[in-house]
């Protein structure tokens, strides 16, 4: 190990755990990492304190992000055996809308009153405030408000302003002590640093935040009189990506095992950050960051309004361009949920006695089948849909199940409405103008050969993959590297710490051939189902 050699630490915030890692500055060599599965996990039943929680809410824990600077930093620090004193920056990533109220010192909500739902972080998969989504779209729709089009005519029920109106009507008291309406992202930073910072990329994709500024009062105090003030618990001074958010402090250094005063990069999402770490940071190149949902990024140096993305956004994934955002709201979790619920115990036997997981097993059966064979077509909308309808209370789908029908067969036919999916998502963008000239695919769902073959065939292009396991991580630790002054930029660091594999799965001719009349079904229930009437009247019941 070189004397001279200097390292920054990424540090990912997922859904269940936090991850960081210890990289070298000179090439993106991953060199140590650490984990810390969060202690109350997702809270979507019962508070900490015992308290029940209605249908589509998720919470987190902040008491929980901290444990992984505690604990996966040193991990991190202690498996790379590289010398503290050698690291120059910490960057980090969250998940997003991850969003909490705060006191005007940072202090979560939470902590005051931990017996009332609200004063907790809502995660990014917290669906409940979709009727304030809905609201908020017809009321920006009728008074023609110009940010609309670039959400594609719709904001979601994940992002800030839905979720802080819920607040807002369900809990009035708790929403005016809130000083501060604060992404995760941006929390964790004002932690690190002892300073506040908002982040230019979850205020443009979850915050509304376009050409310099949120929606009007006016509009805000038509929706809700007590709304108008909203946007002065956001902050309105917004910090470029890569940029310098401030340095760590003793207490963060003390958590950390870090030195004091080292750099501390400007807070990002996980999927935005990834673009960094797989080198696609260049237009035209969509990474696909798959796991228990998908994001979609992208930047471009064309500026368009394509019908239901989550969001187009000047600097938003790197300074220059415009960066796209899409999404699926669940694809991995619906394969888990699958396997927790609808199959039966001797498919688990069999892939014990075979030293395979139920997962491994139903793949293998699923890719020995043809095209086709099963006779299923499965709509992918069991979390609801983020792109390109915007609707969260609609519901999965699966058609042509008979007597015959068997777990691998669904399981089968539910990777591929996930790739139907993504190919919608494509096929809107290239309609709109936006061309995508490489598909690059992130995040823990690409360590399946056979799924991202299936993605390959469905989309007809060649599939390229990120060249680590950490994408989220190794992005932020690439942003580190450009706010400690190692790079001048975000993209020359990419070129050096970032890495992919182009052409890693090439589509078959004749699978292609044949999903085309499978994704026409899919097409066919997509439009059908996509005014939500029926799917709405069965959520109801519930």
């Amino acid at each position: 190990m070189s004397g001279d050699e200097r390292y920054v630490v990424g540090v990912d915030f997922g859904t269940l755990s936090g991850r960081a890692v210890v990289v070298r500055v000179r090439d993106g060599a991953e060199l140590g990492d650490g984990v810390h599965e969060y202690g109350h996990g997702v809270i979507d039943e019962r508070l900490p304190s015992g308290a029940g929680l209605p249908p589509d809410w998720a919470l987190q824990s902040p008491e929980d992000w901290l444990d992984v600077l505690r604990l996966a930093v040193p991990k991190a620090l202690a498996v790379a055996g590289v010398p503290a004193s050698r690291v120059i920056g910490i960057g980090t990533d969250f998940t997003a809308c991850t969003v909490l109220p705060a006191a005007a010192d940072g202090t979560p909500l939470c902590e005051r009153h931990p017996d009332r739902p609200h004063a907790w972080p809502k995660l990014w998969k917290h669906h409940a405030a979709q009727p304030q989504a809905d609201r908020i779209n017809a009321l920006a729709a009728e008074r023609g408000e110009p940010w609309l089009g670039r959400y594609g005519g719709k904001i979601s029920s994940e992002w800030q302003f839905a979720k802080a109106l819920q607040v807002l009507e369900q809990d009035p008291e708790l929403y005016a002590e809130a000083d501060r309406w604060i992404e995760a992202a941006d929390w964790i930073i004002w932690r690190l640093t002892g300073t506040e910072s908002r982040n230019t990329c979850t205020a443009g994709y979850k915050g509304i935040h376009q050409d310099g500024r949120y929606p009007s009062r006016e509009y805000l105090a038509d929706l809700h009189p007590d709304f108008a003030d909203v946007t002065d618990k956001l902050g309105h001074d917004l910090a470029p990506l890569g940029g310098l958010a401030g340095t760590l402090t003793a207490q963060a250094a003390g958590w950390t095992g870090l030195p004091a005063g080292i750099a501390v990069a400007v807070g990002n999402v996980d999927a935005h950050v990834t673009a960094a770490a797989a080198d696609a940071v260049r237009p035209g190149q969509m990474v696909a960051i798959m796991g228990t949902s998908t994001c979609h990024v992208m930047s471009s140096d064309r500026l368009a309004e394509v019908p239901g993305m989550c969001g187009v956004v000047a600097d938003g994934i790197v300074p220059g361009l415009w960066g796209y955002e899409a999404g699926q709201s669940g694809v991995g979790d619906i394969f888990g949920w699958f396997v927790d619920n609808c199959v039966p115990a001797y498919y688990n036997q069999v892939a014990a006695s075979e030293g395979r997981t139920v997962h491994e097993h139903l793949t293998a059966l699923a890719e020995a089948q043809p095209v086709g064979r099963h006779g299923l077509v499965a709509l992918d909308w069991h979390n609801g849909n983020r792109s390109v309808l915007v609707d969260h209370d609609l519901s999965g789908l699966i058609v042509g199940q008979t007597l015959a029908t068997k777990p691998e067969d669904v399981y089968r036919a539910l990777i591929e409405a996930t790739a139907f999916g993504a190919r919608m998502i494509v096929e809107t963008f290239e309609a709109a103008g936006v061309a995508v000239e490489e598909f690059v695919v992130a995040g823990g769902l690409m360590k399946n050969a056979f799924l991202m073959q299936v993605y390959a065939d469905v989309l007809r292009r060649p599939l390229s993959v990120i060249g680590s396991s950490q994408g989220p991580a190794l992005g932020s630790a690439i942003h580190a590297a450009v706010a400690a002054g190692a790079y001048p930029d975000i993209t020359s660091a990419a070129a050096k710490m970032g890495r992919r594999v182009p052409n890693a799965y090439i589509p078959d001719g004749h699978r292609a051939d044949a999903y085309d009349d499978l994704y026409e079904i899919y097409r066919t229930l997509h439009d059908h189902f996509a005014d939500g009437e029926i799917m709405h009247r069965l959520r109801a019941l519930r």
